[in-house]
């Protein structure tokens, strides 16, 4: 199946047969971590026309101008051209800094995505967003850029420890929130060790192709799969400074739960409804409770969200489930009562 420039294959050789039977290459470098090289690679490896191997570490806390010299000065010295190809193997942090790597290096090469985790293949896979961290503010620098094309292989998941599974589920259940009711039924009538992933994987595409094809800059719809990302990308941040780091999608479980109560508040997401999200976050992720200190750090990083405008915060929101609001103000006041709801939610539910 394709969706654009994302093609979801079940015969990852023969996808990849086909991708490099019809283009042509000087070179071909092929961007791993430690763990995408062990359990990924070797997947690929015999499928692939001659190429080099350019290795990082793995973890967010890597997604750094560091290390884009480092692989900037990987493609130099083996003397890549403008007509060389970047072939991203691994998760969101691969997708996003291989891909911004790429589209800098000599004002821009291209680049293939082979995205290894269920996060980059449902949320990142799609939309060209591409970017690192900078000075502990996520996605800061970056442009967009589609890659030529995206090679989704439920195959990869067998590599995945549980964790990482689940951290890419938050965006599934995302993707349901903001714009399809009927598919959060589905979701939550199946605990997440009986999720049909590669159904969920092919929703999730068609979901956020759907949004991107009609604002692929973010100048306004796309805003909706921001959903929970606020406040969840704040909390995320503050904690991989304190380094007590949590995945990106555990992360975003935190950001919609917040995010779902202030949409009760702000755009008329009905209680039951925040009630019903709130529990099946809490039985799926089993968050902890938020520190003051965390609290205090995610708010000054909500200041720089990428979404605020004339330094006022703006969020994507819930009006009920499967339908969204974007560029809803929201007050620092505000974003410290969600998380304050937050904890004593967390707090009720551990002591059930």
């Amino acid at each position: 199946m394709i969706l654009g420039n994302v093609e979801i294959t079940n015969n990852l050789p023969e996808s990849l047969g086909r991708f490099f039977s019809v283009q042509s290459y000087s070179k071909v470098a092929v961007l791993v971590d430690e763990n995408t090289r062990q359990h990924c690679y070797p997947k690929v490896v015999a499928h692939l026309p001659e190429h080099s191997v350019i290795e990082i570490k793995s973890g967010e806390e890597e997604k750094t101008l560091r290390t884009c010299e480092h692989i900037w000065n990987e493609l130099t010295k083996l003397e890549c051209d403008r007509k060389a190809l970047l072939v991203n193997l691994g998760g969101g942090v691969i997708g996003d800094m291989g891909g911004f790597c790429a589209a800098t290096y000599k004002r821009g090469i291209k680049f293939l995505n082979l995205p290894t985790t269920l996060l980059a293949q449902v949320d990142a896979s799609v939309g060209g967003k591409l970017g690192i961290d900078f000075h502990g503010l996520k996605n800061h620098i970056g442009v967009f850029q589609e890659p030529e094309r995206v090679i989704v292989s439920s195959g990869f998941l067998a590599t995945l420890p549980e964790r990482e599974l689940r951290s890419g589920f938050a965006e599934v259940l995302k993707h349901a929130l903001i714009a399809d009711a009927s598919y959060w039924k589905t979701l939550t009538a199946k605990p997440f060790e009986e999720q049909p992933w590669n159904d969920h994987i092919q929703h999730s595409i068609e979901v956020k192709s759907g949004v991107v094809d009609k604002d692929p800059k973010e100048n306004g719809l796309r805003k909706i799969l921001n959903f929970g990302h606020t406040i969840g990308h704040a909390v995320e941040t503050a904690l991989l400074v304190s380094g007590n780091r949590l995945l990106h999608g555990e992360a975003i479980a935190i950001g919609m739960i917040t995010e779902a109560f202030l949409s009760t508040k702000k755009t008329g997401l009905p209680q039951g409804s925040y009630e019903e999200i709130t529990q099946y976050l809490l039985a799926t992720y089993h968050p902890a409770q938020i520190s003051e200190a965390t609290i205090k750090k995610a708010e000054s990083l909500i200041l720089q969200d990428k979404k605020n405008e004339k330094a006022t915060i703006k969020g994507s929101l819930l009006s009920a489930i499967g339908q969204s609001e974007y560029d809803v103000i929201i007050t620092l006041g505000e974003v410290r009562e969600a998380l304050a709801e937050f904890n004593s939610v967390v707090n009720l539910s551990s002591a059930k």
